[in-house]
């Protein structure tokens, strides 16, 4: 890259559309925002066309701050997010606490007491660029995306997604079809191509103007408009000795072969240049400090500078590297001798930077070495602190590579395979490093991170819960010592082994779980404790740990790791907490589509999806779900999936799509019953439950309910039982069973679940009722129906009217009973509940009652408020992708959406769109 005005101009050559776009990209995002990436080939012309704008923006009074992609300068976390954040170190006493210190933390100026977390340097990056943003406009510049380093490229990612509506744009680079961390499926792309031929005529003969005609002919149809080789094969034979005048070779080092004609340059260079170059190549921070003195090394420098393959700031003490691929040609020129040896100059050099110094060593090392593996050990665990933890399994796989064997090697190999199956959802890759583990040491094959490893594993590939609750509680009960409650990971195995027991659905399962977290010493973490007690046995032990419960969801608004958020929310799931969850939850969601925790995602979804079943948003519950069945196909997670799959067949029966809740529980049923996968099992029964109850088949429905809980007994260790209380004491009633029915409300009476949260205090005022003799039940029911905020509920509470409707007319007080027939049929009608529906209006009908022909039908065109907005912006013309880059979804759930609206809508496709919603109310507020 150069700053050359005549130089750039030359460059510039045919490129007066893109120079315009771009300009004016630059002009938009000084207002409003935004982000724009920049593709093409190699050598086709982006960092020179960034340059200009970048120069423009500064002539119209914005910042421009660089972020330059180092190919190996990759590996250092956080090394492009320091680019662009370090001109901006001044505004960081005015972000809040948390912000500043996650910012100091990621950028190495602190050691912090608790890990980050991305989410968290993300949101304080934002809140930075913001900041600054105010007082001038900025623009950001990611020059050659696909060489950052992984964690900065999320980051920046993130970063210009969230640009618009603030004074600061994203302006980015990358090679077409280059795969890159940078994810640009969300953000608006421009590509460069090839200069036309007229273009190329006048570039060539702009820069090299006495080429023989022939040659000159030769040149441009083999360069097909690439600037880069039209302006540096001419120079390349001339550093081989060709003149310009001669007839060119038959093969020439065109395009892809185009690191050869930069290698030609670099091979005329003496000798202490090329080290030079090697060394600050390899080195990847542009700091001329690592060749020595700034002017000294300028002067070595100065053959590299007059071949223009580098410029020097020697005030700033910095190197740049005109083109990518000088780079690529410097390494690949050098011998595997001369690179080990730079690698040892550096790793003595960053003597003070453990992460540097570590890379060097192993990249130095030819055999075993475990001082160098054991210094990557080290620096995987600062990354997996910073937040980048893909990069922390990268460096723990080296380092197994350079442990001796006997050493650390297995438990090395196990650490990579915990974290791949914890933090970063890579699934696929466990088996292989679990086995690699046991060949390094049979006997251990890497203890504790193994063990849990190897069980999420089980869970989620095989379903086998009895050998992962043996391969937890066995490696546990190993440790040295198992009450070290400073131990992260002993507590990320209890997690685990929470879940093995919760999806066991057994009560012999829970004990070990149980004494393992009262063991912990000096206490458990109270999200632990709050969990072991919400989730495992709600009717008996969640009412102590309330407070604390509701103590974390106050707080989540504050949280930034995508676990502990999902974690939280897991322990309210049976509480109906979630509701209060849902921002935070969004936020797990959105790190997660951002290449962030797939396993946080995929539970975010699924617990957003139970909320939504509840609150009576059905359309919402299929959306959620199938982004969360997506993630769990594309990664593998076969566990995961049937808290969604059981959430659509729950809307399936209730909506009397009997085939699709057939065929759901004919799935769990087989999965489940081999595996012994206890809550599964109950999502079946369930789901069979809610499909007898509306065609009145109440035996079966009774006896449904009870296999997950028996009458007159809330199970222990079963929390789906507090699901299925009003559903098995309606079915006992409505079957003669008073007895049973009255039992079971006893014993919910006696657990107090009803001041667990406001839908069970509805639901078992509902079952009172419905258990109530005949000159008790009206006075019970309306007391459930006048219960704060039970339209909050709205499934729920129509059953209660239908049942309250049922009971009057079938004790003669017809009148009465029709208000509440004729609430419960329209309720019903709005959730498309149709059995549901059908029941109530046939008991109007048998009251004397009736309906209106508008209010007894479904209105189809019947729009969730997310709906609304994608159907009013396909009807503009925008496609799936740019409707998705506006609301922050995938294409896919786009579609999904799309295929939901039109038949409610009466079109067939978007030109009829626009009609259909003409008369239409503006929509209401989205997700």
């Amino acid at each position: 890259m150069s700053d050359d005005p005549g130089w750039r101009a030359h460059t510039l050559v045919g490129r007066d559309h893109d120079v315009a776009l771009v300009r004016s990209f630059v002009d938009d995002a000084a207002v409003r925002g935004g982000a724009l990436v920049v593709t093409g080939d190699a050598g086709v012309g982006k960092s020179v066309l960034v340059v200009d704008a970048a120069g423009y923006a500064a002539t119209v009074g914005a910042q421009v701050i660089w972020a330059v992609g180092i190919e190996h300068d990759a590996g250092v976390s956080f090394s492009g997010l320091s680019q662009v954040l370090s001109p901006l170190l001044d505004e960081l006493d005015g972000l809040d606490a948390g912000h500043r210190a996650a910012l100091r933390s990621a950028l190495g100026l602190q050691t912090p007491s608790t890990a980050p977390g991305r989410l968290a340097i993300c949101n304080a990056a934002l809140d930075l660029l913001v900041r600054a943003a105010q007082a001038r406009p900025l623009l950001l510049v990611v020059d050659d995306m696909p060489w950052l380093d992984t964690i900065s490229a999320q980051i920046l990612a993130f970063l210009a997604r969230r640009a618009v509506g603030h004074r600061f744009g994203v302006l980015a680079t990358a090679r077409t079809g280059e795969p890159t961390e940078f994810d640009t499926s969300q953000l608006r792309t421009h590509e460069l191509g090839p200069l036309t031929d007229d273009a190329a005529r006048a570039l060539l003969d702009n820069r090299h103007p006495a080429l023989a005609p022939r040659s000159r002919q030769r040149l441009l149809a083999e360069a097909q408009g690439n600037p880069l080789a039209l302006l540096e094969l001419p120079i390349a034979l001339a550093s081989r000795g060709a003149r310009p005048t001669e007839v060119l070779a038959p093969v020439l080092p065109l395009t892809g072969r185009l690191q050869q004609v930069f290698a030609a340059r670099i091979d005329a260079m003496p000798q202490g240049t090329r080290d030079a170059l090697l060394l600050a190549v390899l080195d990847g921070s542009g700091d001329v400090g690592v060749l020595g003195e700034p002017l000294r090394a300028a002067e070595t420098l100065a053959p590299a500078v007059r071949e223009r393959l580098v410029t020097i700031d020697v005030a700033a003490a910095v190197l740049r590297f005109r083109h990518p691929l000088i780079r690529s040609a410097i390494v690949g020129g050098a011998t595997e001798a001369e690179r080990r040896q730079a690698h040892q100059l550096l790793a003595r050099h960053h003597t003070q930077d453990l992460l540097r110094r570590a890379w060097h060593l192993a990249e130095a090392s030819t055999g075993p070495d475990e001082t160098t593996a054991a210094l990557l050990q080290q620096a995987a665990h600062v990354n997996l602190f910073r937040g980048d933890a893909v990069r922390a399994i990268s460096e723990l796989l080296r380092a197994a590579d350079l442990s001796p064997a006997g050493t650390d090697r297995s438990p090395r190999l196990a650490e990579a395979a915990y974290l791949g199956a914890i933090v970063t959802g890579d699934l696929r890759d466990v088996p292989a490093l679990l086995d690699a583990a046991r060949r390094a040491d049979p006997e251990h094959h890497g203890s504790l991170a193994g063990a849990v490893a190897g069980a999420y594993h089980l869970l989620n590939e095989t379903g086998d819960v009895d050998t992962a609750h043996r391969l937890l509680s066995g490696a546990v009960n190993a440790l040295p010592d198992p009450g070290d409650a400073g131990n992260k990971t002993l507590v990320e195995a209890l997690y685990t082994l929470l879940m093995v027991c919760f999806f066991a659905g057994r009560a012999e399962f829970w004990p070990d779980f149980h004494t393992a977290v009262e063991r912990l010493k000096p206490r458990p973490p109270r999200l632990l404790s709050v969990l072991a007690g919400t989730f495992s046995d709600p009717a008996r032990a969640a009412p102590p740990v309330l407070d604390l419960l509701d103590e974390a969801v106050a707080q989540l608004h504050k949280e930034n790791s995508p676990a502990r958020i999902v974690r939280t929310a897991i322990a309210g799931s049976f509480l109906d907490r979630i509701g209060d969850c849902r921002e935070p939850l969004w936020r797990a969601v959105r790190h997660g589509r951002e290449g962030g925790a797939v396993t946080s995602a995929i539970e975010a979804l699924a617990l957003l999806a139970n909320d939504a079943y509840f609150a009576g948003r059905w359309d919402e519950v299929q959306t959620l779900t199938a982004e969360s069945l997506d993630l769990c196909r594309t990664h593998n997670y076969r566990l995961l999936r049937w808290p969604g799959l059981f959430l659509q067949a729950l809307v399936a029966a209730a909506r009397g799509e009997e085939f699709a809740a057939r065929a759901a529980v004919q799935d769990m049923t087989r999965w489940a019953a081999p595996r012994r996968v206890g809550v599964v099992t109950w999502y079946a029964w369930h789901v069979r439950t809610l499909t007898a109850l509306p065609r009145g088949e109440f035996d079966e429905a009774y006896r449904c309910a009870a296999m997950i809980s028996p009458a007159g007994r809330l199970a222990p260790h079963t929390p789906n039982a507090l699901w299925l209380i009003m559903e098995l004491v309606e079915a006992a009633a409505r079957t003669g069973r008073l007895a049973e029915a009255r039992a079971h409300v006893a014993a919910a009476d006696a657990a107090m679940i009803g001041d667990l949260s406001g839908r069970l205090a509805l639901t078992v005022a509902g079952a009172r009722a419905m258990a109530a003799d005949d000159a008790a039940f009206p006075a019970l029911f309306d007391r459930a129906l006048s219960l704060p905020d039970v339209d909050r509920w709205p499934f729920d509470l129509a059953r209660i009217r239908l049942a309250y409707g049922e009971r009057l007319r079938r004790t003669r007080a017809a009148a009465a009973a029709r208000d509440h027939l004729r609430a419960a049929a329209d309720a019903f009608d709005h959730l498309r509940a149709r059995p549901w529906a059908l029941r109530a209006g046939g008991e109007l009908r048998a009251a004397g009652g009736h309906r209106d022909a508008a209010a007894a039908t479904v209105p189809s065109a019947v729009l969730t408020p997310q709906q609304d907005q994608i159907a009013r912006l396909a009807a503009t013309g925008l496609t799936n992708k740019q409707i998705g880059e506006r609301l922050f979804l995938s294409a896919r759930t786009v579609g999904y959406h799309l295929h939901q609206i039109f038949p409610k809508l009466g079109v067939a496709a978007r030109a009829g769109l626009r009609d259909a919603l003409q008369d239409r109310p503006p929509p209401g507020p989205v997700i």
